[in-house]
């Protein structure tokens, strides 16, 4: 298996499978052919929790895992930011949000932990 350890992280994957719900979102309310700008930024903020993930954890040092962890954090709540909006415009129920927003909820506390973790030891 190759080197690329941030697969076994279940925030890695937690982050991963929040990525593709909110897809799956964008994906159908592209069908109504509006807000596609806005659309295209809840993807990529949401793709960018993963992948900020991913990049610190191939990082050399704690320390720049622990700015690339901050900055996943901060995609995470720019992504629930704009899924509220979309919610308020009704074009996602309260449940999906609710949904989604417990996901992201539990993301939060894994990369606040990871952070808290690393910080520890620097």
């Amino acid at each position: 298996m190759g080197g690329f350890h941030f697969k076994e992280l279940i925030v890695w994957q937690k982050a991963m499978a929040y990525s593709i719900a909110v897809s799956d979102f964008t994906d159908e309310a592209r069908k109504n052919g509006k807000y596609f700008r806005m659309l295209n930024q809840l993807d990529d903020s949401s793709f960018s929790v993963h992948s900020n993930i991913a990049e610190g954890n191939g990082r050399y040092s704690k320390k720049e895992n622990i700015r690339f962890l901050h900055i996943a954090r901060g995609s995470l709540y720019e992504s629930v930011s704009q899924l509220i909006y979309f919610q308020l415009k009704n074009y996602l129920t309260i449940e999906q949000l609710e949904i989604l927003e417990k996901q992201a909820e539990e993301i939060s506390k894994m990369i606040n932990g990871l952070i808290n973790s690393y910080s520890k030891n620097i």
